[in-house]
């Protein structure tokens, strides 16, 4: 079986491109994890709070050993080594933060996970890079590839994309 295991990877305080490569170098660096690709890095306005700094954000492929649950601890674990703190604020600023946005097929739902992502055909930042790096990728309960998908009617975030790789 093809994995296709997409993660966001955002970040809007203090060096923004160091956090996401260095959680990139973490995710790469486990032994069950191998990051298979890597969208461009793009700069977003805020999403949900706007009183903040921009973000750097950006899409990855991985292949994992790891269960859903393992994974989305071993991804809370990278955010906390990096510095994020936990805090009530929804779409605060953050060091790190690392979303899982499809696990495969899988369709899940718990009080602190739902795959996919509840909000990633809402964000500009999240489709594009997929779309960049995986167009034929079909999500769950979609009957068409990514890169059919009609992003006329989303917010759009993304000011530019950098020249900067994560891999």
């Amino acid at each position: 079986m093809v994995n296709n295991i997409f993660l966001g990877l955002g970040s809007n305080k203090g060096d923004r491109l160091y956090y996401l490569r260095a959680a990139v170098k973490k995710i790469n660096g486990f032994e069950s994890c191998k990051v298979l690709a890597a969208s461009s890095i793009y700069e977003s306005t805020p999403y949900g709070n706007l009183n903040q700094e921009n973000f750097y954000n950006a899409v990855i492929e991985i292949d994992t050993g790891l269960g859903v649950i393992g994974l989305f601890k071993f991804l809370k674990n990278i955010e906390k080594e990096l510095g994020r703190k936990e805090t009530s604020e929804k779409w605060g600023p953050r060091e790190i933060d690392i979303d899982i946005l499809f696990l495969n097929t899988l369709i899940y739902e718990t009080d602190d996970l739902i795959i996919p992502h509840p909000e990633v055909y809402k964000r500009d930042f999240a489709l594009i890079p997929l779309i960049e790096i995986a167009p034929d990728f079909i999500p769950p309960g979609q009957k068409k590839k990514i890169r059919e998908f009609d992003l006329s009617n989303i917010e759009k975030h993304i000011i530019g994309k950098l020249d900067y790789s994560l891999i």
